[in-house]
């Protein structure tokens, strides 16, 4: 049997853990059994009613949270020259093409959004298989492959996070961070989920979001009640 650490009993017994609650509730309790000496992260995981294998119940997407991640993103642009001017005002890290590309291939990928343009989707692509299981492989539907390279790199500065549910059905996402306001959690757990509402496939049949569990770093999770997106 695992045994359970003083802190985490100690968090278990602050709420119900059999029992869901609403985003603000859910808030208040992560920022009470949060104990970490560092800013944890707080995460959601939602659980749809999808089959991602299937093309026409794919959810992928991406949404700029009101009150942003609290998290500093590290954005690499790769685009012709033309475009580095717009992308470095707009405050990216990094910017280039072919020496980054070359970067890549060997194996870094020391940032958190790329952003690219069209008409270099050619050389980019060849990057799938280093940048697609990391969830760094730009793509239109999200934003990050366009020719408004200065918004976009606006956008993913200010609080824009890409999502995708997995192959179990489930979209994790980091929201917030625990020094946040519990009003401001809330708010970013509520954008996401409402986002996430108005992509449901029309080929998804039965319940669509089945569970929502947030939590903070190290913490327990609390379960979220399903009815406030119903």
């Amino acid at each position: 049997m695992t045994k359970i650490s003083k802190n985490r009993k100690l968090a278990l017994s602050k709420y119900d853990s059999s029992k869901s609650y609403s985003l603000d509730e859910a808030a208040k309790i992560l920022k009470d059994i949060t104990k970490t000496k560092f800013d944890s992260s707080i995460d959601i995981s939602i659980r749809l009613g999808v089959d991602p294998r299937k093309a026409n119940q794919m959810v992928r997407g991406s949404v700029s949270l009101p009150h942003g991640t609290g998290k500093t993103m590290r954005v690499l642009v790769l685009c012709t020259p033309d475009k580095e001017a717009e992308a470095k005002a707009a405050g990216a890290d990094h910017v280039g093409l072919d020496e980054y590309i070359e970067k890549i291939k060997g194996g870094w990928t020391d940032v958190d959004v790329i952003i690219t343009m069209p008409s270099v989707m050619g050389k980019v692509g060849a990057l799938g298989r280093v940048l697609g299981p990391r969830g760094l492989m730009p793509n239109p539907k999200t934003g990050t492959v366009t020719m408004e390279i200065g918004k976009a790199v606006t956008d993913a500065k200010g609080g824009k996070i890409d999502f995708k549910v997995d192959k179990a059905g489930v979209v994790h996402a980091l929201i917030a961070k625990a020094s946040f306001d519990s009003s401001k959690i809330a708010e970013n757990a509520n954008e996401l989920l409402q986002t996430i509402v108005k992509m449901k496939p029309s080929s998804a049949k039965g319940t669509y979001v089945r569970s929502i569990f947030m939590s903070s770093t190290m913490s327990p999770s609390v379960e979220i009640d399903t009815k406030i997106v119903a």
